[in-house]
């Protein structure tokens, strides 16, 4: 964009003598200053240090004038298409009564600064023109305060952005993953220094990943430099089942079991243990591998594969039930499992047993409610063959009575064909 507008002559120094020239000179520029109707277009420049720039100072309605264009002290670069300095890094683009083009190439900090566009009319017509000069990081590096650091270690990791125009803003990723730094300036003569700390703690997921430490600045794309993670990690460790491949683990047959570990660095010590008591005589461990070539109802029992390295040691378990050789039903849970960090799996036999006691349970009460609907709806039946027997005082007088009541009775008639 344009500057702001000023007015003014290329007067150089006079004697004592020349003082009311000067004056009068004075007076001039003060007019040209408040003067109105700009005609001089021109545009800010900003390039990259080592690039080239290009200044244009053009004429809105030419009256063929003299177009001169000055230099930030105020010497002149072109008069016309004449270039009177000597540095041949401004060279003449296009020159017309309209415009007047230069170039300025390898461009430096000390090329900064306002550059004039002068216009000899009546009166003289000024404007200016900024060049600013964008300087990219010199140099970008990470220093990390480990290069190998332990699972759950915090690390502390410096990116140094230096000596730039302007400062510069550092950016942390982790993968893909942007992170948050700290960020420090310094600032000498007009560069910018730009340190950035990240505390990362890190884990085994983390190993081999890279962090990567990335500048935005306006001199430059995509300057990044990066430092591969390398963390250290105790094993994990795997148990699998060989053989049989599915099914029960039954009495007689074999049994194979592999352990894996994976670790950094990788496990050199690799040992079998039965929990909680002595390994059977016959079960045979070769490296990572367990084999008992005839089950029975002893091997029962959670057996550990156990492996270690520099950082530490870990553990995974497999229980042990043996089936009769007549079982013929899969569990709906294999009780045969690698487990990981000492894990027991196994049959939960209380489930059977659950379910059987909810059905016997039913079935009782459902007894009990057929009972007591037959004894609610079960008829009554009285005879009074014998009515006035039971208050007879013996036994020829309760016959009288009865025979008495027989005859007497109304309610029970006998009818014999």
């Amino acid at each position: 964009m344009a500057g702001g507008s000023h007015s003014g002559s290329a007067a150089g120094g006079g004697a004592p003598g020349l003082l009311p020239l000067l004056l009068l000179l004075l007076c001039a520029a003060a007019i040209i200053h408040r003067g109105d109707g700009q005609n001089l277009v021109t545009e800010d420049v900003t390039v990259v240090e080592g690039d080239v720039a290009t200044i244009s100072c053009r004429v809105k309605n030419s009256d063929d004038s003299v177009i001169q264009l000055l230099n930030p002290n105020r010497q002149t670069i072109y008069f016309r298409d004449f270039r009177p300095l000597k540095d041949s890094r401004f060279q003449l683009v296009n020159f017309s009564n309209s415009e007047l083009r230069v170039s300025l190439t390898n461009v430096s900090i000390s090329d900064e600064g306002r550059y004039f566009c002068q216009l000899y009319t009546d009166p003289p017509q000024e404007i200016y023109t900024t060049i600013t000069v964008l300087v990219p990081p010199r140099n970008l590096v990470i220093d990390i305060q480990k290069e190998t650091a332990v699972e759950g270690e915090e690390i502390e990791l410096n990116c140094t952005a230096m000596a730039s125009r302007p400062a510069t803003t550092i950016r942390w990723f982790k993968g893909n993953k942007e992170l948050t730094g700290k960020s420090e300036v310094e600032q000498w003569s007009d560069m910018y220094t730009v340190t950035s700390q990240l505390v990362l703690k890190v884990g085994r997921e983390d190993d081999g990943v890279p962090v990567i430490c990335l500048v935005d600045h306006p001199a430059v794309k995509d300057l990044q430099t990066q430092r591969y993670l390398e963390v250290m990690y105790k094993p994990q460790v795997r148990v699998s089942q060989n053989y049989p491949v599915q099914g029960l683990t039954r009495e007689g047959e074999p049994l194979e079991l592999t352990c894996a570990a994976i670790g950094k660095p990788q496990p050199t010590d690799m040992r079998w243990l039965r929990v909680d008591d002595e390994m059977p005589q016959h079960v045979v461990v070769s490296g990572s591998n367990l084999l008992i070539s005839n089950l029975n109802k002893t091997d029962n029992g959670t057996y550990r594969c156990e492996a270690s390295n520099a950082v530490g040691k870990s553990h995974a378990d497999y229980m042990l039930f043996v089936y009769d050789t007549t079982a013929t039903t899969e569990p709906a849970v294999h009780d045969s499992r690698a487990g990981e960090e000492g894990a027991i799996r196994s049959v939960d036999h209380a489930v059977v047993g659950g379910v059987v006691a909810v059905v016997v349970f039913a079935m009782l009460c459902l007894l009990i409610i057929l009972g007591r609907y037959f004894a609610r709806h079960k008829g009554t039946y009285f005879t009074h063959e014998a009515k006035g027997a039971d208050d007879a005082a013996d036994a020829d007088t309760a016959i009288i009575n009865a025979e008495g009541g027989q005859n007497n009775s109304e309610e029970k008639k006998e009818y014999f064909i």
